[in-house]
């Protein structure tokens, strides 16, 4: 069953959690609820990939299952993997040398199954977002297990079976583009570049996560985090950082954006001594 019912739906609703969807994310993200397909959201780290699926599962009143990828994640982090302890306990219980085919039917069941993420997504009978985080810094190996996954929406178990989704979830990756997703988990996905707003759209950003910022306040530190995006720094400021430097700022009672402001508390955006240095010269704040 469809959650969204139409592209300003989507807007509408993501909006009222606090996230600013412009028209391209709003339709790709009606599109991959109607049709029932991955989306696949790729950009720069820090414009808001992670925060869509999140903003997703409030808005629809979903629960968020989580995969974080990383380089050696493996089907037993991802998928599954049998309780070993469990098993060595039945096992030890049963004193019948006769009785091992029952035994060995009883320690490859449901209850002795640890579902992991991708598994616990698919068995799910409740609405829920699927969001595979990071999907770039897994291995190639990795993709494949994902293919059956997303292709047919379920998991083989040799013991078991096949398991397929009573209902589907709503599934997000991401990736910040640091190697080539392949060609076969592409096709199965929608696709959504996303890169940092623009000023005006960040601005709005900043007044809805931060309505105690002054307006004046909200467009000097986004004019600022625009211009250090603009150096050769290690890593730029994300809109969460544009979001906390706004929160630091009413927290500390300003106003306005000075220079001594924005030594004392560059820290919330750059995180990077030498990003901290190249953006004082470049700001002309020595």
């Amino acid at each position: 069953m469809a959650a969204f019912s139409t592209v300003d739906d989507v807007r509408e609703r993501l909006a009222a959690t606090g996230y600013l969807a412009g028209e391209s994310i709003a339709t790709t993200a009606f599109l991959a609820d109607r049709l029932e397909k991955p989306l696949l959201v790729e950009g720069p780290a820090g414009v808001g990939k992670t925060e869509l699926a999140k903003a997703v599962a409030v808005a629809t009143g979903a629960e968020l299952v989580r995969l974080q990828c990383y380089e050696g994640l493996d089907e037993a982090r991802a998928l599954y993997e049998w309780n070993y302890k469990k098993q060595l306990l039945r096992i030890q219980a049963s004193r019948d040398d006769s009785a091992w085919d029952q035994v060995h039917d009883d320690v490859f069941g449901e209850d002795f199954l640890l579902d992991r993420p991708l598994l616990a997504a698919i068995r799910r009978a409740e609405p829920t977002v699927l969001l595979i985080d990071e999907v770039d810094k897994a291995d190639l190996e990795m993709e494949g297990l994902l293919l059956e996954v997303l292709s047919d929406f379920q998991v083989s178990i040799p013991e078991l079976g096949t398991i397929t989704a009573v209902r589907r979830p709503f599934v997000v990756l991401t990736s910040n583009a640091s190697r080539e997703l392949s060609e076969a988990l592409k096709r199965r996905c929608l696709y959504l570049h996303m890169d940092y707003p623009t000023p005006q759209r960040e601005r709005e950003i900043v007044l809805a996560r931060v309505p105690q910022a002054a307006e004046r306040l909200a467009e000097q530190v986004v004019r600022t985090v625009t211009a250090l995006r603009g150096l050769e720094l290690r890593k730029a400021p994300s809109i969460a950082e544009t979001i906390d430097w706004a929160r630091t700022l009413v927290a500390l009672d300003r106003d306005e954006l000075d220079s001594e402001t924005v030594r004392g508390t560059l820290g919330v955006v750059l995180k990077n001594v030498a990003d901290q240095e190249r953006a004082v010269e470049a700001l002309s704040l020595g």
